[in-house]
């Protein structure tokens, strides 16, 4: 089995209880990881809410020590919590169970290394190439473990030990800690301030609540009671219809919204208009710059970011480095060249100094610090961010046919990016984690770009109807 047909940017994803995501998979999966990893090797588990999450850590965690890995499951916890744990225990590797802000009838696996990092391509290789040879051989789907397993009720494990995320609770509250402290010193204290979380029924929920409370501050959670099927279903980052609507009847100053395993976060200001990824990183790397605080004066964002963004950026001493798509991407590029903050515009945020897993409760928090510092709200922090018109269309594809193989795309794509010179951007590429092509065109005139967006969407959709017909 090749990497890219087990992994995708951000590790394995589909609807759960079909393959990759079926019973004896996840159990090879977990054997194929010690494996990798060697006998005795030491691998923490944790989860988000999705109702299919129990069955799926029981086989894998009856893979793991079925092959002599030793298990730490951490039960409900946040992505950057798994990746926390890894790191401060010492494990061999760490497994997240999640498929972040997908609806709850997907799910995932994503694999950290021991420092906190995502696992690399060359070791999903590695790990595509002994599920293979497990499969092959018959291993993944001989123990007598699997043959008791009915894929639905989870796997007692002795090695539950959801108090060992407690580090990981005890970071948090120390970080919020300081920036309360410092906004103590300054004379601005946020104990008055209202804030609305949202926490998308997801794994936030088990973390932000106790987090936040200790805040001063009047702090109402929405979506914080989640049930297996509710994570992410019109609440969260992906949808903040009802946190814009809370901040304004509360007359809150801020509104923070979670996607499913909160490794990412969305604004809402006072006014109740959303602010992505992008407005984060102008806000905390504009203040960085101010604090001299950001080596090499630089931002790392990705290519979807708004254009209106490295504008505004450079209109204030910083420069912005686009990578592709994808969190371990921005983490690359933040290491090689020694950045402090790195994002998507999806509003996943990487600070390498913290943590090398986006966080968005810490986020939160380091924006919090910024309100401190500054005594400013998310309007005037945003100030000089004019974002240039941007369309965004998603089309659903039946499977990712190369689009270097369709000529009549590439032609029409070519001649648009010529249209558009230096006023504007035009981006195509498969989503790494659905069934999806992301159609992205910005440029001066929102008119000129939709109608230029609609008429490439269609003829990509009639390219990958007649490619598949042909086959």
């Amino acid at each position: 089995m090749k990497r890219t047909e087990l992994f995708g940017t951000d590790g394995i994803r589909c609807r759960a209880g079909v393959a990759p995501l079926d019973p004896r998979t996840v159990f090879a999966i977990g054997q194929s990881l010690v494996r990798l990893l060697g006998v005795g090797a030491k691998v923490v588990v944790g989860r988000d809410t999705r109702e299919s999450g129990s069955w799926i850590e029981g086989a894998l965690a009856a893979g793991i020590e079925d092959a002599g890995g030793r298990l730490l499951t951490l039960g409900v916890i946040t992505t950057p919590g798994v990746a926390f744990v890894t790191r401060e225990s010492g494990a061999h590797a760490g497994v997240v169970i999640s498929a972040s802000h997908n609806p709850y009838y997907d799910n995932g696996i994503k694999v950290f290394s021991p420092s906190g990092r995502k696992l690399s391509e060359e070791m999903e290789g590695q790990l595509a190439v002994l599920l293979s040879e497990s499969e092959s051989s018959g291993q993944g789907s001989s123990s007598d473990k699997l043959d008791q397993f009915d894929g639905h009720d989870l796997i007692r494990h002795k090695s539950l030990d959801e108090s060992a995320g407690q580090g990981y609770f005890d970071d948090l509250t120390n970080r919020l800690a300081s920036v309360l402290r410092t906004a103590h010193n300054l004379g601005r204290p946020l104990s008055g301030l209202r804030m609305v979380v949202d926490c998308a029924n997801g794994a936030a929920a088990q973390v932000a609540p106790s987090v936040f409370a200790q805040f001063g501050a009047s702090v109402s959670f929405i979506n914080a009671s989640p049930d297996g099927r509710n994570i992410n279903e019109k609440c969260g980052a992906l949808d903040t219809r009802m946190l814009r609507r809370q901040v304004i009847e509360t007359r809150a100053e801020i509104g923070l919204a979670f996607d499913g395993d909160a490794d990412r976060l969305i604004l809402v200001d006072q006014s109740g208009a959303e602010h992505d990824g992008d407005s984060i990183l102008f806000i905390i790397g504009t203040h960085l710059k101010r604090q001299k605080r950001l080596p090499g004066d630089r931002v790392v964002a990705t290519v979807m970011s708004n254009f209106g963004l490295e504008l505004a950026l450079r209109d204030r001493g910083v420069n912005m480095v686009r990578t592709a798509v994808g969190d371990k991407y921005v983490l690359e590029e933040l290491l090689q060249r020694g950045g402090a903050i790195g994002g998507e515009q999806s509003g996943h945020i990487i600070f390498p100094e913290i943590s090398l897993a986006g966080d968005g409760i810490i986020t939160a928090i380091e924006l919090l610090g910024v309100m401190s510092e500054t005594g400013q709200n998310i309007i005037e922090l945003t100030r000089g961010l004019v974002r240039t018109p941007q369309v965004l269309i998603n089309l659903p594809v039946e499977r990712k046919v190369p689009l270097d193989s369709l000529p009549i795309v590439q032609e029409a794509l070519q001649d648009l990016r010529a249209e558009l010179a230096s006023t504007g951007r035009a981006l195509v590429r498969y989503s790494g984690t659905e069934n999806i092509v992301r159609i992205m065109i910005e440029g001066t005139s929102e008119s000129l770009i939709r109608e230029r967006a609609e008429q490439l969407s269609d003829l990509l959709s009639s390219s990958l109807k007649h490619e598949n017909f042909d086959d």
